[in-house]
């Protein structure tokens, strides 16, 4: 099993869920061990997809330095991950990816439009070795061994809508598009509200996000999937944990699991050697794992 790239450029616009402005997004092909590398070209900001670079993780997970962040990354590094992409560039004009239409759904279509390619250089693959969980009170997210990549999620919410949700998936290309890849980001009226007073969410709209006021869906449509909501908070774990650099085999769990939390999990992991194992792969380790990054 080879790294891959994509075969070529591809562009699309898109509105930035905070800011509220327009985004020109490029996706690149990359050479091998290059890595996810985002760049800004407003102001020449070049950024790797790795756990040292996240610099909030309050709304969004943001990478950047000192002096400059691109965020909201989650739902693009979800679909990349969902595809088996090792290696590509993904130039921004603005500090957001642009939010679509809430899910990973534009940005799966562009990777099919970009089609992907194998490099002459070996796929690394990290193996979890022991069970890493980090906790804040009830809330928590771990990994644990297993060979088959699975993402176990449950949420709770206080709101007739969503209540008590869990959601169990097994990890692979198809069954991301069929499950998870739609599954639009949510929240509430009332919290909305309270960002754009403090400038934030301006590009928040019923066209890229699920909102609710106390009692209902205020979405005509209505929702993609029964249980939408804990869907995302997969889509989003994906995406978070996708900074580790390398796929990974090993089962994902959470109970009401944030950006903050995914973070802290990656750090987690990648703080003992013994944690994992990372292994270039082999002809026997390609026969086993190509069916879930086919």
């Amino acid at each position: 099993m080879r790294q891959t790239t994509i075969t070529k450029s591809v562009s699309g616009v898109g509105i930035g869920l905070h800011k509220g402005e327009p985004i020109q997004i490029t996706l690149e092909p990359m050479e091998a061990d290059g890595g996810i590398v985002f760049y800004r070209k407003d102001v020449e900001l070049s950024v790797k997809a790795v756990p040292t670079n996240v610099v909030n993780t309050q709304m969004a997970t943001v990478i950047g330095n000192s002096s400059h962040y691109i965020s909201t990354i989650e739902h693009l590094l979800s679909a990349i991950y969902a595809y088996g992409i090792d290696n590509i560039r993904i130039v921004l004009d603005g500090a957001e990816v642009p939010v679509m239409d809430g899910s990973s759904a534009s940005f799966c279509m562009m990777l099919d439009e970009a089609e992907t390619r194998e490099l002459q250089v070996r796929k690394n693959i990290l193996i979890i070795k022991r069970e890493v969980e980090v906790r804040d009170g009830q809330k928590y997210a771990k990994v644990y061994p297993s060979l088959s990549p699975s993402y176990s999620f449950a949420i709770e919410f206080n709101h007739p809508v969503i209540g008590r949700q869990e959601h169990h998936f097994e990890f692979s290309k198809k069954n991301f598009l069929e499950e998870i890849a739609r599954a639009r980001t949510f929240g509430f009226l009332k919290d909305v509200q309270m960002l754009r007073s403090r400038g934030l969410a301006l590009g928040g709209s019923l066209d890229n996000a699920v909102v609710m006021d106390d009692k209902k869906i205020l979405n005509p449509e209505g929702l993609r999937y029964s249980n939408e909501f804990v869907r995302h908070k997969i889509l989003d774990a994906i995406g978070d944990l996708a900074l580790l650099g390398a796929p990974f085999i090993g089962n994902y769990e959470s109970f009401a699991g944030s950006h903050h939390l995914n973070h802290e999990l990656t750090k987690e992991i990648l703080k003992d050697p013994s944690n994992y194992e990372i292994k270039s792969s082999s002809a026997e380790m390609a026969q086993e794992f190509k069916k879930v990054f086919a």
